[in-house]
Formats: structure tokens, sequence, C-alpha cells
């Protein structure tokens, strides 16, 4: 059976991987609103998401998809940091008659996400064989299962989308 597919096979796996993010992550927040673990701050109404943006966010929503987009990032990176995270979410910083220069996001926001998703037991912490050394967080099983079951969901509106989706 080396070399086949899910597909071949009969049964339908689909995954993360398998659906576009902007898809996913909608869909992904609304779900996660509904657990106790991710709520969003108090602070989180009048802080910036990066040293790069002007004003704080205008979604209502906006520290779940956040959270959603964070959890997706865990999955597809796993394992990574709060460092790399946030210059995945950062941008051009404009600094008037100067050229742009690339700047991190907030690192408070991404490290208090990291936190409220290990508390709702999604992501934990990653370490070498000996359990020393940190390597970074990556997805616990109810994580990858949590994500796994949104993108099945999403599944038929990729398709819709991009019809070539369906041969995968």
């Amino acid at each position: 059976m080396a070399g086949r597919s899910a597909g071949c096979l009969g049964f339908d796996m689909t995954t993360f991987h398998d659906v576009p993010a902007n898809l996913l992550i909608p869909v992904l927040a609304d779900r996660m609103a509904d657990i106790a673990e991710i709520s969003r701050p108090e602070w989180a109404l009048h802080v910036k998401t990066g040293i790069h943006r002007e004003r704080p966010p205008d979604q209502e929503n906006w520290w779940e998809i956040r959270s959603a987009a964070v959890l997706r990032k865990v999955g597809a990176n796993s394992p990574i940091g709060v460092n790399h995270l946030s210059q995945m979410y950062g941008g051009s910083r404009d600094r008037g008659s100067s050229p742009n220069r690339a700047k991190a996001g907030s690192r408070h926001i991404i490290r208090t996400v990291l936190q409220q998703l290990e508390d709702a037991g999604l992501v934990e912490v990653k370490t070498n064989l000996a359990g020393t050394v940190k390597l970074g967080r990556g997805l616990t099983a109810a994580g990858q299962k949590l994500l796994n079951e949104v993108a099945h969901e999403v599944r038929p509106l990729a398709e819709a989308s991009a019809p070539g989706l369906s041969k995968y």
C-alpha cells in the first residue's frame, strides 16, 4: 500500500492543509468563540496589533480570528515560538520620508493567545528528548482534531469555489 493516497483507499481524510485559510479561519473563529478559555482580555480593546499599525482592529471578533489563525499557523509550522509568529503577523512600518522597514507584530497578543490555547488544551510546549530545551509550541491531539473537523466542514465550500480540489 506504499505510495497510495487516502483518496485511493476510499475514505476521506480532510486535514486543515487541504482547504484554503480564508475559508477555514472564519469558521474556526466561530468555534473559538464557544471555548470558555479563549476570551479577549480587557486591554485588547485599546491595543494595536503591531508597531506597523496606526489603529486598533475594527472587527468585533478580532481576538477569535487571531486565535484561529495562530492555531492554524502552529499546526502548519510546529514547533514554533512567539518570535517567529510575531514576525509572521508583522508588516511594513511607515517611517515617513525614510524607506519602510519590516517590523514584527505584537508578541504580547500572540503570547496571550498561545497561553489561552494551552489552557484550552489545543496547544502544548514541545521540548527535546531530554526535556531540557523548549523548542516551541505544537498542536495537541485535541487541537489537531478541531482543525480537521472544521476543515471537513468547510471542504464543500472549498470545492465549490475551486472545482479542481475535488480530486485531492
